[in-house]
């Protein structure tokens, strides 16, 4: 087969004084590049290697989303597992306590232990997929740390201090009282 230069020469569109001096001008500028007198052009290498740079930056960026919804999921998924087996069974009883859920006021009877372990703030109540659960206030805890939108109301047990100037200091009102 006959190589393109030869090709060009039968044609007629070529002479062989322009082919030997491209033959020329190639061998003298490959002999510079073995010899490291002139650098190769490395564009076209160049181009291709950032290029490959930028799809890995690229696929690492998707990959790190791709973690980090996975991430999310999977801690979702522990906050329902905790709920479904962490909520206190049997808490019914005759005493109301009413909490807010979806804008609106909800009642919950409970026993009266469960009733004051709530008001103290050692239960917490839980939503998940409208229905209320009853939770230990440790538990409830660590689902806040993941997602607070699951927990309707949690206590804080701490005792409050009282103001000194407080003219009604001596009179305490209690957290469970009942009207």
């Amino acid at each position: 087969m006959a190589s393109l230069q030869d090709q060009l020469l039968k044609a007629g569109l070529a002479n062989k004084q322009s082919a030997k001096q491209a033959r020329s001008e190639k061998r003298k500028k490959n002999k510079a590049i073995r010899k490291n007198q002139a650098q190769a052009d490395t564009s076209l290498q160049d181009k291709i290697n950032a290029e490959k740079e930028q799809r890995a930056q690229q696929d690492l960026a998707k990959n790190q989303a791709i973690k980090a919804e996975l991430d999310k999921k999977s801690e979702l998924g522990k906050v329902k597992q905790m709920i479904e087996q962490l909520h206190i069974k049997e808490y019914e009883g005759e005493l109301e306590y009413n909490y807010v859920y979806q804008n609106k006021v909800k009642k919950l009877l409970l026993n009266e232990i469960n009733h004051n372990a709530l008001v103290k703030g050692r239960l917490s109540i839980c939503a998940l997929e409208d229905v209320v659960y009853l939770m230990p206030s440790v538990a409830a805890e660590k689902i806040a740390k993941v997602d607070e939108s699951y927990i309707l109301l949690m206590n804080d047990n701490e005792p409050v201090e009282a103001d000194e100037d407080d003219p009604y200091a001596e009179f305490q009102i209690p957290d469970d009282l009942m009207w």
